[in-house]
C-alpha cells in the first residue's frame, strides 16, 4: 500500500514539475576590463584602449556598450577571451583640461550586463611622444613635449640623451615603460631648481602606485667585485640586457642633477622589480645630486658597484629600502633624507640602509666600503600608538662581509636601529678591525617604548609606564642589534658602538633632537631641526678618516642644518599634482 503511493506521488513530480538540461541553464556573466583607465592625449591625437572579454562558454557574440550605445557586435569565433580594441580620435578644436569619460559594458546572451569599466582621456596641451627601442646619436628631449617611455628604452653605447629643464617624461604600465643607459651610453638629466626634470606614472591624480612603471637604470664601466673576480660584465637582476662593469673608475655616465622619480619600480619577474635609480658600476665621472624618489615599488636608490658619488638624495614613502649598496660600491654620498610611511613596507623586509659585500658575502673586492654622511633616517613610528607594518626592519641592515661607513648621521623611529648581522666574522670583525666605520651617530627612538625606545607594532600599549621603562610584552626592536656570531660577543658590540672616540649616541625619543613631529605626516615637512637641536654644532671630522676631499666640513649631524635644500624642486604630494 505504501508503495504504490510513493509510485503515484512520484508521477506527478514528472507531470508537473519541469525538467532542466545543460542547454537551458543560464549561461555565466561574461567578464570585462579595460588595459587603461585614464590616459592623456593632446587635441587631435588618437587614443586606443583595449576591452578585454571573458566570455561564458557557449556565447557565440556578445554586445559591447559605449556610454550606453551599442557598439558593433563581437563575434567570439568559438572561442571564451577576446581583446577588442577601441580607438578614439580627439577633436582638435578641445582645450586643454577637457576630460572626456567613456564607460563600457558587456552584454550577455541572456541581456545581463557585466559590470562597467571606466575609460578617462584627459585633453592636454603638450604633445606626447612615444619612445620605444634604442637610442642612438645625440638626441634630446625638449620641455614644450612630453615623452612616454614603452618598454625597454635603451641609450646606446656612445650615444648621448639630453634632457632640457622642465621636461615630463612618463613611463607606459602595461609594457614596464624604463630607461636604461647602457654601458658606454651618457644621459645628461641637468634640471634646474625652478624647473627639475621629473618622472612619473602615466596616471592622473588620484591613480598613481607604487610601480607604475620602471624606473632609471645605469650602466658604466666602474669596478664591481663580480667583474673583477670574473673578468666580464655582470647583468643587472630580472635579465632584461643591462650590463655592467670593468676597470674605469673615472667613467662618465653623464649628470643627474634635479630630477625627481615618482611611482617606479614595477615588477619584471616574480620577486624581481626594477628600482626607482639603478646605479651598475657607474663611475666617478658622473654627476648626481639633487635627486628624488618617492613611491618606489622597489629600492629608492640602488647601487651595484661603481665609484660614483652623490649629494642631496631623497627617498620619499618608498616600499623596500631606500640605499641598497652591494658589488663594492666605493663611493661617497653626503646629504641623504629617508622618510618612510607607517603601512608602505616590502614583504621581503623593509630598511632605510640595506648593504652587501656581495649577494654570497664572499670575500671579494674591491669591498663594499663607501662613504656616506650626513644622512637623515625617518621611520614609520612616530609615535608609541601608531601601527605600522611589521614588515619594517632596520635603519640600517649592514650584512654579508661589508665594509661601509656612516659618519654625522640621525637614525630614529624604525623597530630597530643599526643591525651588524653576518654569520660569519666578516661584517663584525671588520668593524672590530675599524673597516666598517659608524661614528658620530645618534640614535632616538619613540617616547616611552620600551626602555631603549625601540619597537613594533605588535607591542603597543597605553598609558603607564610613562617613566620609559621596558615595558612588560618585551618590544621587538632595539637601537642596536649584533649577530650571534659577532666576534667577542655583546660585550665586544656594546664596547665597540660604545668607545668614546667614536662619539655615538643614544636618546630616548625624536622629540629630544628637535625634529618637528609634521616631519611623519604626508605632505611638505619641516625638515630643519628646532634652534635648540642637539643635531646641530654636533659633527665631528676629526675622527672620520676614511672622509676624503669629497665632504663638506658640515656643522651639523644629519642632513639640514638652517638651510633647507630640498626647497623649490622637491614635492611632497605628488599624488595630487596635475603634470600635463
Amino acid at each position: 500500500m505504501k508503495k504504490s503511493v510513493l509510485k503515484i506521488f512520484a508521477m506527478l513530480l514528472i507531470l508537473f514539475v519541469p525538467l532542466t538540461s545543460c542547454e537551458d541553464e543560464p549561461l555565466g556573466l561574461a567578464d570585462l576590463s579595460v588595459e587603461r583607465e585614464s590616459v592623456f592625449a593632446s587635441p587631435g591625437q588618437s587614443v586606443t584602449n583595449t576591452i578585454r572579454i571573458a566570455a561564458p562558454a557557449g556565447a557565440q557574440t556578445l554586445n559591447i556598450l559605449r556610454n550606453g550605445v551599442p557598439m558593433p557586435p563581437v563575434n567570439l569565433n568559438g572561442g571564451t577571451e577576446i581583446n577588442h580594441p577601441f580607438t578614439y580620435t580627439l577633436s582638435n578644436q578641445l582645450a586643454a583640461g577637457t576630460v572626456i569619460n567613456f564607460t563600457f559594458t558587456v552584454i550577455d546572451l541572456q541581456n545581463r550586463p557585466s559590470e562597467i569599466k571606466n575609460f578617462r582621456v584627459t585633453v592636454i596641451t603638450k604633445p606626447i611622444i612615444e619612445i620605444t627601442g634604442n637610442i642612438t646619436g645625440n638626441v634630446t628631449w625638449t620641455a614644450n613635449n612630453i615623452y612616454r617611455l614603452n618598454g625597454f628604452v635603451r641609450v646606446m653605447e656612445n650615444a648621448r640623451l639630453t634632457i632640457e629643464p622642465g621636461t615630463l617624461i612618463i613611463g607606459d604600465r602595461q609594457s614596464k615603460g624604463t630607461l636604461v643607459v647602457q654601458m658606454g651610453g651618457q644621459i645628461f638629466a641637468n634640471g634646474t631648481r625652478q624647473n627639475p626634470i621629473v618622472m612619473t606614472s602615466e596616471n592622473a591624480p588620484g591613480f598613481r602606485e607604487p610601480g607604475d612603471w620602471g624606473g632609471l637604470v645605469i650602466c658604466g664601466r666602474a669596478p664591481n667585485n663580480i667583474t673583477a673576480a670574473t673578468g666580464m660584465p655582470v647583468e643587472l637582476e630580472g635579465g632584461y640586457g643591462a650590463f655592467h662593469g670593468g676597470t674605469i673608475a673615472n667613467d662618465n655616465s653623464g649628470v643627474l642633477r634635479f630630477v625627481r622619480i615618482e611611482y617606479a619600480g614595477i615588477p619584471i619577474n616574480p620577486n624581481e622589480e626594477i628600482n626607482s635609480l639603478t646605479l651598475g658600476s657607474v663611475g666617478s665621472g658622473t654627476i648626481i645630486e639633487n635627486v628624488m624618489v618617492s613611491f618606489a615599488l622597489d629600492d629608492a636608490f640602488e647601487w651595484f658597484g661603481g665609484t660614483v658619488n652623490a649629494r642631496f638624495l631623497i627617498a620619499y614613502r618608498n616600499v623596500d629600502d631606500d640605499f641598497d649598496v652591494d658589488m663594492g660600491w666605493t663611493g661617497n654620498v653626503q646629504y641623504a633624507i629617508s622618510i618612510r610611511a607607517a603601512a608602505l613596507a616590502d614583504q621581503s623586509g623593509a630598511n632605510a640602509f640595506e648593504v652587501d659585500n656581495n649577494g654570497t658575502g664572499s670575500a671579494a673586492e674591491p669591498f663594499t666600503s663607501g662613504v656616506f654622511s650626513n644622512v637623515t633616517v625617518i621611520g614609520p613610528k612616530k609615535n608609541r600608538d601608531l601601527p605600522i607594518s611589521l614588515q619594517y626592519m632596520n635603519a640600517a641592515h649592514l650584512r654579508r662581509n661589508s665594509r661601509i661607513s656612516i659618519y654625522n648621521s640621525v637614525f630614529t623611529a624604525f623597530p630597530n636601529g643599526l643591525f651588524i648581522d653576518d654569520d660569519r666574522p666578516g661584517s663584525g670583525q671588520a668593524a672590530l678591525d675599524g673597516h666598517l666605520q659608524i661614528r658620530n651617530l645618534f640614535l632616538a627612538g619613540v617616547s616611552h617604548w620600551g626602555g631603549n625606545g625601540y619597537g613594533s607594532a605588535g607591542t603597543n600599549f597605553s598609558g603607564a609606564p610613562a617613566n620609559g621603562l621596558q615595558h612588560p610584552t618585551a618590544p621587538r626592536g632595539t637601537a642596536t642589534r649584533h649577530h650571534a656570531n659577532f666576534p667577542g660577543g655583546a660585550t665586544a658590540f656594546n664596547t665597540w658602538f660604545a668607545t668614546t672616540a667614536f662619539n655615538n649616541r643614544m636618546f630616548d625619543n625624536w622629540e629630544l633632537l628637535g625634529i618637528n613631529q609634521n616631519i611623519f605626516d604626508l605632505g611638505r615637512p619641516t625638515l630643519l631641526p628646532a634652534a635648540q637641536s642637539p643635531l646641530l654644532n654636533a659633527a665631528r671630522w676629526d675622527n672620520t678618516p676614511r672622509a676624503g676631499t669629497f665632504f663638506e666640513r658640515a656643522t651639523f649631524v644629519g642632513a639640514f642644518g638652517s638651510t633647507d635644500w630640498t626647497e623649490g624642486w622637491a614635492e611632497w604630494n605628488p599624488h595630487l599634482v596635475v603634470y600635463f
